[in-house]
């Protein structure tokens, strides 16, 4: 079986750097590429504030702070993922942006590296297919906010060998996650089902139900959900859901998961959710309140 010594994570957003920052922590050395040293620079600077909170908290000593820091390694430059294990993709949501960088990643790598997709929804079939090693190919997707969170989804596809899914369960285990098992369809466990609960919540307030806080307050204080599916709706990002709704709508064509009029209009004038200040609630204040675009 593979042993994983060197992880390479590509992309350094909300959700790579996370992924990054887990490894590290596990004692991995990780290599954290991305395209500009701008979009690099963000997400060190991240993983960076979020060490020092937990130092701050007492959860981290500054030593071990230190530790995690030295075995983090950036750069902008592809090569130097050479002699990675494992190579982790969290780049945007998009098939081609990601089949041209396994197809840059696998000229680099060795021929038994492991690559792995972070991608919420599109098919690891279809991701393994564009690569030079569809058997060594296995999704591997981490929830937000990654440090967090312990859910890891291990997605195999039917070229996903025995091995490879073997060695992608045991590394999320090792960076102290719980991974659970799941085939090769799109939304996986997770969005599968969730998708459909929020944007029947959506469709709710369309029909005129309740309003937007009190839907909120319905499913969190009536089913014990943490925040209610349109707070949640703004922490994920509206453009992420409505792009997610995209693919999994022309999968299943099944109208549970096409998105409802608001999303989309939401969609294109902008408003995103917490990433952009405003969603279904405006963030500008000191507390939440209903935007303007959906009074």
């Amino acid at each position: 079986m593979t042993e994983i010594r060197k992880v390479g994570v590509v992309g350094a957003g909300l959700m790579g750097s996370g992924i990054a920052q887990v490894s590290a922590a596990a004692g991995y050395d990780t290599v954290v590429r991305e395209v500009e040293q701008g979009f690099l620079d963000r997400g060190m600077a991240r993983i960076e504030k979020n060490l020092d909170r937990a130092v701050a908290k007492e959860k981290l000593g500054p030593g071990e702070r230190d530790a995690i820091a030295g075995r983090l390694h950036p750069t902008v430059d592809l090569a130097d993922l050479a002699g990675c294990d494992l190579v982790i993709e969290a780049i945007t949501e998009n098939l081609e942006a990601k089949h041209e960088l396994f197809g840059a990643v696998g000229g680099v790598c060795e021929d038994d590296a492991v690559f792995a997709s972070n991608t919420s929804s599109l098919s690891i079939t279809e991701l393994a297919a564009g690569t030079d090693r569809p058997d060594r190919f296995v999704g591997l997707h981490f929830f937000n906010p990654v440090p967090v969170m312990p859910l890891v989804e291990v997605v195999r596809c039917g070229q996903t060998s025995k091995e490879t899914f073997d060695v992608a369960f045991a590394f999320a285990k090792s960076v102290g996650k719980s991974p659970i098992a799941c085939g090769d369809n799109t939304g996986f466990v997770v969005n599968r089902l969730l998708v459909p609960y929020m944007l029947d919540a959506i469709r709710a307030y369309e029909s005129g139900i309740a309003s937007i806080p009190d839907i909120d307050k319905g499913l969190r204080l009536g089913c014990g959900y943490p925040m209610g599916p349109f707070t949640l709706g703004d922490f994920v990002g509206l453009d992420t859901l409505y792009h997610i709704t995209e693919i999994m709508y022309n999968e299943y064509k099944e109208a549970r998961f096409a998105s409802p009029p608001l999303l989309r209009r939401m969609f294109l004038a902008g408003y995103h959710g917490r990433k952009t200040g405003k969603g279904f609630y405006d963030y500008s204040g000191p507390e939440p309140v209903v935007s303007d675009f959906v009074k």
